[in-house]
């Protein structure tokens, strides 16, 4: 059985490893002219890392990610909300995106990639499988669902790098009033960041002068990374489906979801391994992934209202107070929920397998 993965991001990379260790010939054809990842820092949550184990990659990430540190949820003016003093290996291993695109790409022999190509219909692919995982304005999602929508602004926007450092820092989000940020240290001593703001659609905003007056050292991660990027953040509405015929969507071609929870690279591993094991069965992985996904893209939702959204000092208050009295189990359970999938046991006899 053959399969073409259109798109040689994270998911595209991930779906091919994935098919290849079940059996499957895989070509990927990405329409860059190399491949490569851009962006800064990643969370591998530790349903991601399930999904990489089931890879065989899980050694390699765990080489290149941040050491065990404490981290936890603060408030602009540095004060922790939630505190928690070890993060790293067990929550959350932090790594630049490029080096887990690099992990993936490395698990692939070069005669299986194939970059330049542009594709523009499922139709021009001579596959048992088409996986379509051409990102969030993918092509084949509108061949696929002509009448679906396509991406919506969320409403924020923001700005992402790496600092040079040496820095020696916790993994941390930092809430605020419309606004929020995050720190991912790496293992060398650079550190990537975000920060986000609510503001509308390509508005002219400067991210020194925006998060000027928040805690230290986000100001001066900011002001000294050479290489800052922008996006405004969109997310995809619900699809009714992710499958038609023999193509696949996987990744933010199907569910690209706001970055509040951190789950949008997650929830593209937890797609390749499940589309492997399905082994074909796009009915099956359909009925899997979708109530999955689906509902961590609303709870990114939910997390956005009670996060970058709010910005009434009332309501900052109370949710201040709510995080500060809420004890650290509870809720490191309350944010660590959409993390507890674990790889399905898929069966062969067509029975539906159980999966979070």
């Amino acid at each position: 059985m053959k399969a073409i993965v259109v798109g040689g991001g994270i998911g595209g990379l991930a779906a091919a490893v994935s098919l290849r260790r079940v059996g499957w010939e895989v070509e990927v054809h990405e329409r860059a002219a190399a491949f490569g990842e851009i962006g800064a820092g990643v969370g591998v949550m530790p349903n991601a890392m399930r999904a990489l184990e089931w890879m065989g990659l899980d050694d390699e990430i765990r080489r290149l990610g941040t050491p065990r540190v404490s981290g936890g949820v603060r408030a602009e003016d540095g004060r922790w909300l939630v505190h928690l003093p070890d993060v790293g290996q067990e929550k959350v291993i932090a790594m630049h995106r490029a080096d887990l695109h690099g992990v993936l790409l490395r698990a692939l022999p070069s005669e299986v990639l194939f970059n330049d190509v542009e594709v523009t219909s499922a139709e021009d692919l001579d596959a048992d499988l088409v996986v379509a995982a051409d990102g969030i304005n993918s092509r084949l999602r509108a061949e696929l669902l002509p009448d679906a929508p396509g991406p919506v602004y969320a409403g924020a926007t923001a700005w992402r790098g790496v600092a040079p450092g040496p820095y020696d820092l916790p993994i941390s989000q930092t809430l605020g009033p419309g606004g929020e940020a995050g720190i991912l240290p790496l293992g060398d001593g650079r550190v990537c960041w975000y920060v986000a703001k609510v503001a509308p659609a390509q508005a002219d905003l400067d991210p020194v002068a925006l998060f000027a007056g928040w805690h230290d050292p986000l100001p001066e991660l900011v002001r000294t990374t050479a290489d800052v990027i922008r996006h405004d953040i969109h997310q995809l509405p619900l699809l009714p489906t992710f499958v038609k015929g023999r193509v696949a969507l996987l990744g933010d071609a199907a569910h690209a979801m706001t970055p509040y929870l951190g789950q949008g690279a997650c929830m593209a591993l937890e797609d390749a391994v499940t589309l492997a094991l399905c082994n074909g069965d796009l009915a099956r992985y359909d009925a899997l992934r979708r109530p999955r996904t689906q509902s961590v893209w609303k709870g990114s939702r939910m997390a956005g209202k009670f996060g970058i959204e709010m910005r009434s000092p009332i309501a900052l208050a109370l949710r201040n107070f709510a995080f500060r009295v809420v004890p650290p189990s509870l809720a490191i359970q309350g944010m660590t929920r959409f993390s507890a999938w674990e790889v399905p046991q898929v069966h062969s006899n067509g029975s539906n397998p159980a999966v979070n």
